[in-house]
């Protein structure tokens, strides 16, 4: 299981580097392994750092990142991280996802960082299992896996599995393993190195407070606009969620106005229209689909609505040409 103290040292970890990866959460996982190493005076942990051909793998911001070898070259014993990023539905090929479910028969612990989930869920080594991914993956991960159980945790343990959501993290899920195998002092010197103070629990949130993002914290606004959260597929009416806040319809038009400058009406559209971006980039689901995932019973509708906000239809946001543009 994942946090158990390793029977041999140093532990080692092979990193699968996606194309489009996120750095970020790659260096928050090694750089904790190697100051542990360093204040502990002892060799604790190994890495080495793989792509799917061995060849360098470019990240999301264009890095070239040189690589150890190919996913054959990777310790049979290794504890196996998959590191993704952008885009991530077009990297779940057949490679990556028959060499994991060979590897997972073998009974290793298998993990991810940011979108890295989404590969493991393609590879069917999350069923039964919880996971989390990054708060912007986390509706496209859902309609694609619905099966699966994602949170909206920092990070996840779960026996031989482990994820974490993206960002410094991975940060957080190293010092969690660390703490296991070595002790929580080594944990809090290495998290006081890396200036990472306090150390987060994986069940904190990922996003800021709501209150903290819309920048009020009327009570009543703030339980109005997460009820419009809970229900983008089936909106609810004005009238309907004034009346759950104890307010007039009138009163909800006055709140929002003063605390957010938009109507209820376009503020829920506007909740409504992120999560079908979010889903148009990130999952291989019809426009169509789409627009009924987030509540929209016309696709004329909402491809108008979309023009409106983004200032493009929903199939030039994929780049697909229309069934006009298709027929000049």
């Amino acid at each position: 299981m994942f946090g158990e103290k390793p029977h041999v040292l140093p532990q080692h970890f092979a990193f699968i580097m996606l194309p489009e990866f996120t750095m970020m959460p790659v260096t928050s996982a090694i750089e904790p392994l190697r100051i542990a190493n360093r204040l502990s005076e002892k060799q604790l942990y190994s890495w080495t750092l793989h792509s799917v051909d061995g060849q360098p793998v470019a990240a999301s911001n264009n890095i070239l990142a040189m690589v150890n070898g190919d996913l054959e070259q990777i310790d049979e014993h290794a504890t196996v991280v998959v590191c993704g990023g952008l885009n991530i539905h077009k990297y779940a090929d057949k490679r990556i996802v028959a060499w994991l479910r060979k590897t997972a028969r073998r009974g290793l612990d298998i993990g991810s960082v940011c979108t890295g989930s989404h590969v493991l869920a393609e590879a069917g080594l999350l069923d039964g299992y919880s996971c989390t991914i990054h708060w912007e993956n986390l509706p496209g991960f859902s309609e694609a896996f619905p099966e699966i159980d994602v949170t909206g945790s920092l990070f996840e343990i779960d026996e031989d599995r482990f994820s974490s959501a993206g960002g410094t993290t991975a940060l957080d899920l190293m010092l969690a393993l660390i703490a296991s195998q070595h002790g929580p002092d080594l944990a809090s010197n290495v998290a006081e190195a890396v200036l990472h103070s306090p150390i987060r629990h994986h069940s904190e949130h990922q996003r800021m407070s709501l209150p903290a993002r819309i920048g009020a914290r009327h009570p009543k606004l703030v339980g109005i606009i997460e009820e419009m959260e809970k229900n983008l597929e089936e909106p609810l009416s004005p009238s309907l969620l004034a009346k759950q806040a104890g307010l007039s319809t009138r009163q909800l038009e006055r709140l929002f106005r003063r605390y957010l400058d938009r109507s209820p009406k376009r503020y829920y559209l506007e909740l409504r229209l992120k999560k079908a971006r979010s889903l148009l980039l990130q999952t291989e689901m019809s426009v169509i689909n789409v627009a009924l995932a987030c509540g929209f019973s016309s696709p004329s509708h909402f491809s108008k609505c979309y023009r409106s906000f983004y200032g493009r239809t929903p199939y030039r946001e994929r780049g697909v040409p229309t069934l006009a543009a298709q027929s000049t």
